[in-house]
C-alpha cells in the first residue's frame, strides 16, 4: 500500500519557487474565505520517522496566515493531561469555526506507538481505531473538515534521512538516539501503520499518502492537497456518514417509552423535618470524608444535575457542596452558549471542565441540553439531536473508562408543585432572579419536554452511566435521596480499583515513565 505511493517525483528549485508563490497566494485567499464560514479545519500530520513532518508544518505556517492557525505536538503527556481522559487534550486543541489547527500525530500517535511497543494486540488496536472513526465522524457531522496526511519513505531512504538528522545539531533527533535507530524496525512499523491507515481511511475522512523522498515535491503536494480539500468543502456540505446502529442496541419504541418513566414516579414521597435534619448532618459528614478519600486516591467525580424547571437542582447541589472543601470542586452552571462556545462542537464546553484526578465537577444542567431544550425549542435540527444520543454515550463511556466516577440525576416535580414554586419565586425578593419569562414559556411545553426526557433516559441510561430519577415534590426527600446515592456510589467505587484506567493508553495498558520517554 505505502510502496505504491513512491513514484520518484522531484521538483527543481526554479519550478518550486514559481509554484510556491502561486500556492502561497491561493492558500491565503482560501483561508480568508474560510474565516467567513462555520467550518473548522483539522489537519493531521503523521507518518514514518524522518519523513520531515516538522518541515512540512513549518512550510504550511509560512504559507498560511499565522493568525488563523494553531499547531499542536502531542509528545509526552503533561500532568494535567495524564489526570484526565485521553481525548481531553485533543478537544482542547480543536480549532474554532473558520480557523485551522495542525496536529502532529493527533489521536493516532499513541495507539500506533503502543501497538509498535507490543503493549496491546491487534484486536485492542482495532477497538481504539473504531473509537477514532466515531470521533472523526462526529466532528465531520458537526461541519468540520478533517484532512489527514501520512508521510511515507522507503526503508533505504528512511535510514539515510535518520543518519542525516542525527548529525544535525538543530534537529531533535540529536537528543533522541533511540529514534535515530528507528529504521531497524521499519518492516514492523510499516505493517502496523498500514493496518491503522486502512482501518481509518473512510470516505468522509480519507488519508492522503505523501511520498516524502523529495522535500520540494512533498511540500508542494501537501499544500496543493490542503488547498483543494478546503475549496471542495467551501463549495459543498460535508459528506455525512451516518453511524451504524448495532442490532443488539435496538431501542424500544419511543411512544411506549413515554408512559413508562416519569409517569411512574411516586411524587408523594416525603421526609419529616426532624429525620431530614439528622440524616443531612450524618450524610454531609460522610461525604466530606469520602471526598478527601477520592482526592487521595486520585479519583475524579463528575455529577450531572438535570430536571424540570424549579425541580430543586440548586438546593440539592448546595447540600452537597456545603459538605466538602471548596478547593475540591467546581460547580458549572450551564446557560446559553457564549460566542466562543458556539464556535466549537457542542461537547467542547463540557470537555473543558472535566476535572483532574481527585477533583469534582458539578454540572448544573449539561450536555443533555442538546436533546432537551435545543430539541424542543428548535435550536438543533432533528439530525443534530438524534445523533447526539450516540455522541453523548461515547463521551460518558470515555469518562468512566478513564476512572471517573459519573452520576446523573433527573429531579422531577409535578406540574402543580412547579406552579406553586414559580409563584413563590415571584413573591419572595431573594428568589425573584430564579424566575424568568422563559420559565413560563417552557411550562407551556410540558408535554414536549416530558416526551424528550423519556427518550433521553431510554437512550442514554447505560450500564456505565445510568440515570437516577428523583421524586422532587418534597425537597427534603429529594435531597436526602441524592446524598445517599452519592455516598453509597462513592464508597463502593473507592473500595475497588477504577475500571479501565488504562483508557488514556488506547490499547488498555498504562505506560510507565520509561515507556513515555
Amino acid at each position: 500500500m505505502f510502496e505504491a505511493t513512491k513514484v520518484g517525483r522531484t521538483v527543481d528549485k526554479a519550478s518550486f519557487k514559481t509554484q510556491q508563490e502561486a500556492l502561497h497566494t491561493q492558500l491565503l485567499e482560501v483561508q480568508r474565505e474560510l474565516l467567513q464560514t462555520d467550518i473548522p479545519v483539522i489537519v493531521l500530520v503523521s507518518g514514518v520517522e524522518g519523513a520531515g513532518k516538522g518541515e512540512v508544518v513549518n512550510r504550511l505556517n509560512e504559507w498560511l496566515d499565522a493568525r488563523g492557525v494553531r499547531t499542536f505536538a502531542f509528545w509526552a503527556e503533561t500532568d494535567g493531561e495524564r489526570q484526565r481522559p485521553r481525548y481531553w487534550r485533543f478537544w482542547n486543541a480543536l480549532p474554532p469555526r473558520g480557523q485551522l489547527a495542525i496536529l502532529f500525530g493527533g489521536w493516532y500517535q499513541t495507539p500506533l506507538e503502543q501497538r509498535f511497543q507490543g503493549l496491546c494486540n491487534d484486536a485492542e488496536l482495532d477497538a481504539e481505531l473504531n473509537r477514532i472513526v466515531d470521533f472523526e465522524r462526529m466532528l465531520i457531522n458537526d461541519g468540520a473538515l478533517v484532512v489527514k496526511f501520512w508521510f511515507h519513505l522507503s526503508e533505504q531512504d528512511q535510514k539515510a534521512r535518520l543518519e542525516e538528522l542525527s548529525r544535525d545539531d538543530r534537529s531533535r533527533w540529536k537528543m533522541l538516539p533511540k529514534k535515530g535507530k528507528f529504521h531497524q524496525h521499519y518492516q514492523k512499523y510499516e505493517r502496523i501503520a498500514e493496518r491503522v491507515v486502512r482501518h481509518t481511511d473512510r470516505g468522509i475522512s480519507p488519508w492522503y499518502l505523501i511520498e516524502a523522498q523529495d522535500r520540494r515535491y512533498r511540500d508542494l503536494t501537501v499544500g496543493k492537497t490542503l488547498l483543494h480539500a478546503i475549496k471542495v468543502r467551501l463549495s459543498q456540505p460535508p459528506a455525512v456518514e451516518p453511524p451504524p446502529t448495532p442490532s443488539h442496541l435496538e431501542l424500544p419504541d419511543v411512544s411506549s417509552a413515554r408512559i413508562t418513566l416519569l409517569d411512574q414516579l411516586d411524587l408523594s414521597k416525603s421526609l419529616d423535618r426532624q429525620t431530614y435534619k439528622s440524616e443531612l448532618r450524618a450524610l454531609q459528614t460522610q461525604l466530606n470524608e469520602l471526598a478527601w478519600e477520592a482526592y487521595n486516591k486520585r479519583r475524579s467525580l463528575v455529577l450531572v444535575f438535570e430536571g424540570a424547571d424549579a425541580g430543586g437542582k440548586g438546593g440539592t447541589i448546595r447540600r452537597f457542596t456545603n459538605a466538602i472543601d471548596a478547593r475540591l470542586y467546581r460547580a458549572i452552571p450551564i446557560a446559553a452558549p457564549t460566542d466562543e462556545e458556539k464556535a466549537h462542537h457542542y461537547l467542547w464546553r463540557f470537555w473543558r471542565h472535566i476535572p483532574r484526578a481527585g477533583y469534582i465537577t458539578i454540572y448544573d444542567r449539561s450536555w443533555y441540553g442538546r436533546v432537551l431544550v435545543e430539541r424542543v425549542e428548535g435550536f438543533a435540527t432533528a439530525a443534530e439531536w438524534r445523533r447526539a444520543y450516540a455522541e453523548i454515550n461515547q463521551f460518558e463511556e470515555q469518562l468512566v473508562q478513564s476512572g471517573t466516577i459519573l452520576l446523573k440525576f433527573w429531579l422531577q416535580v409535578s406540574r402543580e408543585e412547579q406552579l406553586r414554586r414559580f409563584k413563590d419565586r415571584e413573591q419572595v425578593p431573594y428568589k425573584r432572579f430564579k424566575i424568568t419569562d422563559e420559565d413560563w414559556r417552557n411550562r407551556e411545553k410540558w408535554p414536549q419536554y416530558k416526551a424528550a426526557v423519556n427518550e433521553m433516559v431510554v437512550r442514554t441510561s447505560t450500564d456505565y452511566a445510568a440515570w437516577t430519577l428523583v421524586e422532587g415534590d418534597d425537597k427534603p426527600y429529594a435531597r436526602i435521596r441524592v446524598l445517599r446515592i452519592l455516598r453509597d456510589t462513592l464508597k463502593a467505587a473507592l473500595a475497588r480499583e477504577p475500571d479501565g484506567t488504562g483508557s488514556r493508553i488506547p490499547c488498555g495498558k498504562k505506560m510507565t515513565e520509561e515507556e513515555q520517554s
